[in-house]
């Protein structure tokens, strides 16, 4: 029998990981949130992120997180401030509804990873973990 290509087996996993992700948000009344939301939430900065650097980290063009970045700030998950460093510049920030929606994601992500961990080991979680991030470091992809 042919063995599934490993990168084959890494979307399954994301997919599964994404949906379960949704499922959860839309059931604590996150429900507006789309999966292609994600390129916001993952990439930015604690203080806020130019939309350019967003759509860097994400590998997407600008226009595409703009429209993204557009659909979250009338959901009231993000806002566009003046950036400090340049006035001319905007830069998109989590409000306080972005932060709690982003704070619960990442727990659904740690439920996630906990309930791997019990299905496969700690100990082959923790490798796992490590050769990824390893990989990722080595293709300089994005955190």
């Amino acid at each position: 029998m042919l063995q599934r290509p490993l990168p084959a087996l890494f979307d399954d996993l994301h997919r599964a990981a994404i949906d379960e992700l949704h499922a959860r948000l839309a059931e604590e009344g996150y429900d507006d949130v789309r999966p292609s939301h994600g390129c916001v939430f993952r990439f930015i900065d604690e203080e806020g992120s130019r939309l350019t650097d967003l759509a860097d980290r994400a590998r997407l063009t600008k226009q595409a997180v703009g429209e993204f970045v557009s659909d979250l700030e009338e959901l009231g998950y993000v806002e566009r401030v003046p950036d400090p460093r340049d006035g001319r510049a905007k830069t998109v920030r989590l409000t306080r509804k972005g932060v709690e929606a982003q704070a619960f994601a990442r727990s659904v992500f740690e439920r996630i990873e906990r309930r791997w961990a019990a299905e496969v080991g700690e100990a082959e979680m923790a490798t796992v973990r490590e050769a990824l991030e390893a990989l990722c470091a080595e293709t300089a992809v994005p955190a």
